[in-house]
């Protein structure tokens, strides 16, 4: 029901636009944004990358981590009822430049402060969800991993609903959503694989304004069903063939676990002072691998004219495990230790220092110095060695923004 609910959504908005560009009834809008990014790190001992990025940088110059083009068009049907979809192209689980559906969905307008949304929605987990991949909407060249790490579901095939209403000063905003994520996960264990998922999921965020101040809180929870992680499989395949049968089921994805996810984040643009910050928790509501985190960052910068220099400092850190061990299992050291590290959470720090230069009309010239300090498992790192890897990690990049 879902898929057909999704197609119908898209087939329904590229007709109208298709329609709108055959006519040119001036009713079809269509936008787009990217970044033209270069990066390189002062290692090849690892990789630093982004979010479920399989090909991320060393210590050569190189334009996957940042680079990427997104179109998307709008048409409006008639006063009450649009259809939106958008494209993005970048590198993500692949090696190369892939370009993925990220919005595709039919609007109705119920009055002044209510919208229905029916298709592919951006799931709205985080403070910047819905502009995340936008990079001149952000101060930074990117989300700080450390935070936008905790959570791989991006989109959702389903609705949602959209209220706005001002109190006042206020401008409240509240979205609720339901529906099923379908994509890939990079995993990075090893040589590096890939693995699908499906995860029903539902959610809420709620945000207000206050004049140059703007605080939100969100909380989703999803059912995520991954049959095809190797390491994992080889492991639980390992552990139900020695008769820990029950531990396996624990850690496995395969039968579908409940994650929930919270955040609260804000930000502040007031005379020449931007600020910018975000906290959240992962929680595993059944057994499984997977650990339990909490993830912070902040980001402070200063305005002078059109140069808009900034620090951040991010962090990662382990809040315990879901699984409980069996004691029978140190009986096997080899195995108990494999189960012990896997149920560890990767932590990692980063400070962060840029600067931003709007020095034309939708162009904006980055500048960002990252400096990665891995903790427990090599923090999120990529590519690194069997023995783990601990040294901090410098990453320069450049990036030109720009929108249309």
């Amino acid at each position: 029901m879902k898929k057909q609910l999704l197609a119908a959504a898209v087939l329904a908005a590229t007709a109208a636009m298709a329609q709108a560009g055959a006519l040119d009834d001036g009713n079809l809008s269509i936008s787009g944004f990217g970044t033209v990014g270069v990066a390189k790190s002062n290692t090849d001992d690892v990789k630093f990358a982004r979010y479920n990025q399989a090909d991320g940088v060393g210590d050569s110059a190189r334009l996957g981590l940042d680079t990427n083009l997104g179109l998307q068009a709008t048409y409006k049907i008639n006063d009450w009822l649009s259809g939106t979809a958008q494209v993005l192209t970048r590198k993500a689980t692949e090696h190369t430049f892939t370009t993925d559906l990220t919005w595709a969905f039919l609007k109705a307008r119920i009055n002044d402060e209510v919208s229905v949304r029916i298709g592919r929605v951006v799931v709205p987990t985080f403070l910047i969800s819905d502009y995340q991949n936008v990079g001149y909407a952000n101060t930074m060249m990117r989300p700080p991993i450390e935070m936008y790490g905790q959570a791989p579901i991006e989109n959702s095939d389903g609705a949602d609903i959209n209220y706005q209403h001002a109190f006042g000063d206020l401008n409240f905003t509240a979205q609720a959503f339901a529906g099923v994520s379908r994509g890939k996960l990079f995993v990075s264990s090893g040589a590096g694989s890939t693995a699908t998922y499906r995860a029903p999921a539902a959610g809420f965020s709620v945000a207000g304004e206050y004049g140059p101040f703007m605080l939100r809180f969100a909380h989703a929870r999803a059912d995520m069903k991954i049959n095809d992680i190797q390491p994992i499989n080889a492991l639980t395949n390992t552990l139900a063939s020695v008769g820990f049968t029950q531990l396996a089921s624990d850690i496995t994805f395969s039968s579908g676990k409940k994650i929930a996810f919270t955040s609260i984040g804000g930000t502040v643009d007031w005379n020449n002072i931007v600020g910018q910050a975000e906290y959240a928790q992962r929680r595993a509501k059944e057994a499984v691998y997977l650990p339990d985190t909490n993830a912070w960052y902040a980001m402070l910068g200063y305005r002078f004219g059109k140069v808009l220099p900034y620090y951040a400092h991010a962090s990662a850190k382990g809040a315990g495990s879901s699984v409980t061990v069996p004691a029978a299992l140190a009986k096997i050291p080899a195995l108990n230790a494999g189960v012990t590290g896997l149920l560890a959470s990767a932590e990692q720090t980063s400070d962060i220092v840029g600067v931003r230069w709007d020095f034309a009309k939708q162009l904006a010239l980055k500048v960002q110095v990252d400096r990665v300090k891995p903790g427990a498992k090599s923090g999120l790192l990529i590519n690194v060695p069997a023995a783990g890897y601990n040294k901090n990690v410098t990453v320069v990049a450049a990036g030109l923004d720009f929108v249309f």
